[in-house]
């Protein structure tokens, strides 16, 4: 493909996730021209559906929901729909009281662990953007981590909150929404005890492609073992490391 034609589509999606390298431009403006009509008309559906400024409850959103939130309303659908804008506003500066007060060192330096292997390949999470959202991820999840010390924080939660920041752009709001996440609407998500195993790239592809996922997944089930997460740790696949969270079903 000519340079020329590569530069049609933006290198850094909106989500400010950088396109791989053999990223199909063709492909994508093929798919998208035509999606762009569906798209379009779900905006100013929704557009109209908001217009009186709350976000109502009925089978009509529903329905709108399913197909999916625009992302210029996402933030503020995801708010009143799950509840945590209603438990922002009955605590007004609840926030920021949790990052005032008294700091956990351990909770600290979990957290502080996990921030460079949130999102490698979003610009937005480098250290070297200006302003990077490093700081803003461990705000939330320290004031959650302070909030609810039954959970505390957990290998997880990083991308879980890192994605709420990428939505609202807000930091409270991305307290709140991984609050009513975590803590209502799917609770005891990350209480189950996890173990990880990690080894390299190049010692699991002798035994398995890595494309065949499914394949590790069915062999660790045979084992008795539940596989929870599967992803790779760095963004270079040729020194990566392979990491299974897993409980043992016995």
């Amino acid at each position: 493909m000519e340079p020329a034609e590569r530069s049609r589509v933006p290198r850094i999606d909106p989500y400010g996730f950088e396109r791989p390298e053999d990223f199909d431009d063709a492909a994508y403006e093929k798919f998208f021209s035509s999606y762009l009509v569906t798209l379009t008309r779900r905006a100013i559906k929704w557009s109209r559906l908001l217009q009186g400024g709350s976000v109502p409850r009925s089978r009509t959103v529903k329905r709108y929901v399913r197909k999916g939130v625009p992302l210029e309303h996402r933030a503020r659908v995801w708010m009143a729909l799950s509840g945590a804008q209603a438990r922002m506003d009955q605590n007004p500066g609840y926030y920021h009281r949790l990052l005032q007060g008294e700091r956990n060192p351990r909770l600290e330096d979990a957290i502080r662990t996990d921030l460079n292997r949130t999102f490698p390949d979003n610009v937005k999470f480098r250290k070297t953007t200006d302003p990077c959202l490093q700081k803003t991820l461990y705000n939330v999840l320290l004031a959650y981590g302070h909030h609810n010390q039954g959970v505390g924080y957990c290998q997880g939660m990083n991308f879980i909150a890192g994605y709420l920041i990428l939505i609202t752009n807000n930091e409270e709001e991305s307290f709140w929404l991984l609050d009513a996440l975590v803590g209502r609407i799917l609770p005891g998500m990350l209480k189950i005890p996890a173990l990880s195993l990690n080894c390299p790239v190049s010692g699991a592809a002798k035994v398995v492609p890595l494309r065949n996922q499914d394949l590790i997944k069915t062999w660790l089930n045979g084992l008795g073992v539940e596989v929870k997460i599967f992803f790779f740790e760095t963004e270079s696949r040729s020194d990566a490391q392979v990491r299974v969270q897993w409980r043992d079903l016995g």
